[in-house]
């Protein structure tokens, strides 16, 4: 039993490390979309593109200032995004500014 058991487990071995040797390469294609310009961008650079493309982000419609709010904090805790905590009113701003709904006039 011992010789069987042996036996399995070398197969095992040898199957895993050609499964390891034939590693695949992914490229995925250059970034064509660019964040518009505006205060805050870097930071959006720097956070928002870690994890996803531009496009997720212009694909949004127009969304209020706490849609944005509701969007970063929803990376940051059920995503992971590693977004520190005292950006992300900056963050937010520029989200709001550049892809929110223009703040309504006040009579």
């Amino acid at each position: 039993m011992i010789t069987r058991t042996t036996l399995l487990l070398a197969a095992l071995t040898i199957v895993a490390t050609g499964a390891i040797a034939n590693e695949v390469t992914i490229a995925l294609p250059a970034e064509t979309a660019v964040l518009r310009p505006g205060k805050g961008l870097e930071l959006a650079q720097a956070n928002c593109m870690v994890c996803h493309s531009v496009d997720y982000i212009q694909t949004q419609p127009p969304m209020p200032r706490k849609f944005w709010e509701a969007e970063v904090k929803k990376m940051r805790e059920k995503y992971g995004a590693p977004t520190p905590e005292d950006t992300v009113p900056t963050l937010v701003d520029y989200l709001a500014a550049t892809y929110g709904l223009a703040d309504a006039k006040k009579p």
